[in-house]
């Protein structure tokens, strides 16, 4: 039996995949996102530990709300450094007849992610950045392996959503979107790119933590900035 490190739970989400959602957020990530929006996720050694049974209990009393579309999501932080508690979460939940969902960043598809992917009914990825270098070096992710890992998905027969944090004058450019396009290509079962604008909102915690927000002085995403990268995809 798994035991899964959690920050914290939402019980009714409408952002986070298809429908109503219960949305679990798993602690600990090892990515350095500038923009990140939940940085007391980070630490791998906060949390509250559960049984994916506990789990389980308390997402059945929301079961009523799902409707035909609705489920559970889980997030984080990134879930997949805990692949092994969300592989067994996901199997008790496909027993019980709900659908899943993964909110990641992605890792390389060894055994333990696969056995995640085996009960995962949709896939939220993100991508931090279209280019392999600037990737790597803003972010420490490696799009290598994010594509790895959406070829996986989508051998699974697993729905892909692309998620896209759009940064003023840093990754909005009509470049940047054009190479998110072609990713998006690659996927048989790619359903849509979510793109998500960057807030402020989070500096609080920030502030909370005692770190510095690498983006303060970095203007917020508008309307505007959003429709013009939706423009682009065309």
């Amino acid at each position: 039996m798994a035991i899964g490190r959690i920050h914290s739970f939402q019980s009714l989400g409408a952002v986070d995949g298809p429908g109503l959602r219960y949305v679990i957020f798993m602690q600990g990530c090892p990515y350095s996102c500038p923009y990140c929006h939940n940085p007391d996720t980070k630490s791998f050694l906060g949390g509250e530990e559960y049984t994916a049974e506990k789990i389980v209990k308390k997402v059945l009393r929301y079961r009523t709300y799902f409707g035909e579309n609705g489920g559970v999501t889980l997030s984080g932080g990134e879930p997949l450094m805990q692949a092994e508690f969300a592989a067994e979460l996901f199997e008790k939940l496909h027993e019980e007849g709900i659908n899943t969902a993964l909110d990641t960043a992605a890792v390389m598809p060894g055994d333990s992610v696969k056995a995640v992917l085996k009960h995962t009914d949709t896939v939220l990825c993100d991508i931090k950045y279209p280019f392999k270098d600037e990737c790597a070096e803003y972010f420490s992710v490696s799009l290598d392996n994010t594509l790895a890992f959406l070829s996986e998905c989508d051998k699974a027969g697993i729905n892909i959503i692309l998620r896209y944090v759009v940064v003023p004058d840093f990754n909005d450019s009509e470049k940047c979107i054009r190479e998110l396009k072609k990713i998006s290509e690659k996927f048989k079962n790619f359903e849509k790119i979510e793109f998500l604008p960057f807030h402020k909102m989070c500096i609080e915690k920030y502030k909370t933590l005692g770190i510095p927000f690498p983006l303060e002085s970095t203007p917020e995403c508008t309307k505007e900035r959003i429709e013009k990268c939706k423009a682009f995809l065309k």
